[in-house]
């Protein structure tokens, strides 16, 4: 029987992840940047840009979502540490989807390396 860890590491054999040093281009050059964390992940803190499609619904939100339909969009997808992201490349790959890679050690990567975060702004009513 295999793990998540098992189903991680498959996946991360079948997919290109993307270096950190050579994250914040390939964001830049993007169609679409998606991040496949939780909804609460996301309102901690994203990367500037970033569409938040959880990992659960990424399948149904794919194929209802006009704006994903082209499989030649240019995606890059992040999650925490980089096993969700793995796992939704290849679910995007099995989809048909042909130019999907993941940033090599997630959001937690990117924020360890200085990089751009974006946090939503709470309302004061002072």
């Amino acid at each position: 029987m295999k793990t998540a860890h098992d189903l991680v590491t498959e996946a991360k054999s079948r997919i290109v992840e993307i270096p950190i040093e050579h994250a914040g281009d390939a964001v830049r050059e993007a169609d679409l940047l998606l991040d496949v964390r939780e909804a609460d992940e996301h309102a901690a803190g994203h990367l500037p840009g970033a569409v938040l499609v959880p990992r659960g619904l990424l399948e149904f939100k794919l194929g209802s979502t006009p704006e994903f339909a082209s499989r030649d969009l240019n995606i890059v997808l992040y999650c925490k540490t980089s096993g969700r992201a793995a796992l939704a490349a290849v679910s995007m790959q099995q989809m048909g989807y042909s130019r999907v890679r993941s940033i090599a050690g997630g959001f937690d990567a990117w924020a360890a390396a200085g990089l751009p975060v974006a946090r939503p702004q709470q309302p004061s009513f002072d």
